[in-house]
């Protein structure tokens, strides 16, 4: 079977998607796309060679009947009502974050799902399908280290974009990777959120707080401590470290050749996210592609998009207040226990 896609938005992730469907993963076809910018769909479709139909809507892709699921990688605040309306024609949906842009939005998306009766819901928290990610909770689920303790991480860019110096999307674009990651490692939920506001770097825009400290606690009492700086200038680098019982379990580094030339011994640091990334979007989708055409459940849900929502707000508000708030959050509905 070739599951047949419809996809929402054709910028840079949306194209991303679209040629490693066509062009590195089996089991898949775009039938049908659309985006607001009529003239970039068009380009997107005679550059990728696509034999797809071009829609005028997100609402006209969902609706097509030779669509059997959907992809949203549109613009962040359309991301709700693109999933709300393919849980509604019982379409699998696969969602680029955020889930939604409010916690209540995701919470709409959480009803609905559970209201329908079937998982529908996939949210694009990519890092869960990176290998060294993968290696790093194999290790921890087999009690190699003893019962984590503390977590020490790093989420570090060389710069960001100009949109980025409005509002709080260091803690709500760039930090939410390490809410969703942090949750799935440990198997535990948070409690309580902290943000520490360090001395701003000279290379950030005035209106960007630059660099923060996140202190997260869990349900188990781990402690976590994460620095988010996101003007480092130096590369992108994401660092993570377990404290165990009986040990310290590091995420590998990426790998690069060790050098020795001009009196120094080094490696290479990468400077674009999507390299550091990239195989673990491949497995991400392709993973979704053969669950769905199993019609089997599988990644981060609706729920994991809530959570994640709901501890970035914490985390929002942490800042602005200085204090130490806490988590609040229902009881994991039944539908999302974990089988």
């Amino acid at each position: 079977m070739t599951l047949r896609l419809g996809v929402i938005g054709t910028g840079a992730i949306g194209r991303d998607h679209i040629n490693r469907i066509t062009n590195k993963l089996s089991g898949a076809k775009v039938v049908a796309i659309t985006d607001v910018n009529e003239e970039q769909v068009k380009r997107v479709v005679k550059e990728e060679g696509l034999d797809t139909k071009i829609c005028k809507t997100g609402q006209e892709v969902i609706a097509a009947v030779d669509v059997d699921a959907v992809l949203v990688t549109s613009w962040g605040p359309s991301h709700e009502e693109f999933v709300l309306a393919s849980i509604a024609a019982g379409k699998p949906v696969f969602c680029e974050k955020p889930l939604a842009t409010t916690a209540a939005g995701c919470k709409r998306i959480v009803e609905a799902e559970i209201t329908h009766g079937k998982h529908l819901v996939q949210v694009g928290f990519m890092r869960r399908y990176d290998q060294s990610y993968r290696l790093l909770k194999q290790t921890i689920d087999n009690q190699q280290i003893g019962e984590p303790l503390m977590v020490h991480c790093a989420h570090r860019n060389p710069s960001v974009p100009s949109d980025f110096y409005f509002g709080d999307m260091p803690l709500t674009d760039s930090f939410v990777h390490e809410i969703d990651v942090l949750r799935w490692l440990l198997d535990d939920d948070y409690i309580s959120a902290q943000v520490i506001v360090p001395r701003s770097t000279r290379y950030t825009a005035k209106n960007l707080q630059d660099p923060h400290i996140v202190l997260l606690e869990t349900t188990k009492g781990i402690r976590i401590d994460v620095e988010l700086f996101v003007n480092c200038k130096y590369g992108y680098d994401i660092q993570c470290q377990v404290v165990g019982e009986t040990g310290i379990a590091n995420l590998p580094e990426p790998m690069s050749v060790l050098m020795r030339s001009e009196a120094k011994l080094s490696t290479e640091i990468l400077m674009d996210w999507k390299k550091r990334f990239i195989d673990s979007y491949d497995v991400e989708l392709k993973e979704w592609i053969d669950s769905t055409i199993k019609g089997e459940a599988h990644g981060p849900t609706a729920w994991d998009g809530y959570f994640a929502s709901v501890t970035a707000d914490a985390c929002v508000e942490a800042k602005k207040t200085g204090q130490i708030i806490p988590i609040s959050i229902p009881k994991r509905p039944d539908f999302y226990s974990k089988k």
